[in-house]
């Protein structure tokens, strides 16, 4: 099997259109979206129109559980930027994404198995995130039982392996390379560059080899467009891959 891995769009239609446009090449026999496409100030509308014309398996992010909100005061700014640009059908459509997916060869989930907004891989220390030990991350996992676990929401491309036939893959932001936040203290997610990412990873004999890509796009599109929609620090993540000090509500 081979498995082509979105996650974290974040209305960012332009990296999308570039991502789905290059994994055309690969023979692929599944597309999993593990969330958070919407809520971002470019065009989450569009990425509702390119993720129905695909054959794609999605998982809701904490993103989604914001838009789908019909209280204003549960949706960051970027969640009530998508729903109010979303037509009532496609908020429809995303209330029929459930918040995990399995198969027999992987689990897929935004956060963790538990949690839309819990980050599985990394833990937030004072100086910052930083990767858990292999020990962390299989205690939060003894009721997971798959080879390959799916997991997003930090927006940081990896590939760990728990144990001996366990592994956990993220695939990166398509549509946000950085961000910083606030809770549980102060911190950034980096990647250094304005590339969108996904990944593959195909069954082999030996386990799950995992090719992690970073595709140009035109991010100084976007970065343009959530700047005339009032998100200029929106902008300087999308255009650089370092985030700024404050939050991306």
């Amino acid at each position: 099997m081979r498995i082509a891995v979105i996650a974290d769009i974040h209305g960012n239609a332009p990296a999308l259109r570039e991502v789905l446009n290059d994994l055309s090449r690969y023979s692929i026999d599944r597309i999993v979206n593990l969330g958070d496409a919407f809520n971002g100030p470019i065009d989450p509308s569009g990425v509702a129109r390119l993720l129905r014309d695909q054959q794609i398996v999605h998982v809701r992010g904490n993103g989604e559980r914001m838009v789908l909100s019909d209280n204003p005061a549960e949706r960051s700014r970027s969640a009530d930027f998508a729903r109010g640009r979303l037509a009532a059908a496609e908020v429809e459509w995303i209330r029929t994404w459930p918040k995990v997916y399995q198969e027999a060869e992987y689990f897929a989930c935004h956060g963790s198995p538990d949690s839309d907004v819990e980050y599985l891989l990394e833990e937030v220390i004072d100086e910052g995130a930083r990767l858990r030990t292999a020990e962390d991350i299989g205690g939060r996992l003894t009721s997971i039982g798959w080879s390959l676990l799916l997991c997003a929401h930090t927006h940081i491309p990896r590939f760990v392996r728990v144990g001996v036939h366990r592994s956990i893959l993220n695939p990166g932001s398509v549509g946000l390379p950085a961000y910083s936040d606030s809770a549980p203290t102060p911190h950034k997610m980096e990647v250094g560059s304005p590339h969108a990412r996904y990944a593959i990873a195909e069954s082999v004999s030996s386990g799950w080899k995992v090719s992690h890509i970073a595709i140009p796009y035109d991010y100084e599109m976007a970065a343009t467009r959530a700047e005339y929609e009032g998100f200029p620090d929106w902008a300087k993540s999308i255009r650089t891959g370092y985030a700024p000090q404050v939050d991306l509500a």
